[in-house]
């Protein structure tokens, strides 16, 4: 299984559901990011968890 690596967003108790969702697909499209998480508080404010895969270079070795 891969590495991935995480970030968190809070969104206010106000944020519409369609600026969530502008901001979510704003994320996966231009930064690669995938939905992990989405907890939602009982105040209305969400605590969004994004995830993405780390890729791994591999040294390149020339051959003799």
């Amino acid at each position: 299984m891969g590495e991935y690596e995480f970030h968190e967003l809070t969104l206010p108790r106000g944020t519409s559901r369609s600026a969530a969702r502008q901001l979510l697909t704003d994320h996966a499209e231009y930064g690669h990011w995938e939905l992990a998480r989405v907890r939602l508080y009982r105040d209305g404010s969400r605590r969004v968890v994004l995830r993405r895969r780390i890729i791994r270079q591999r040294a390149f070795l020339p051959r003799a």
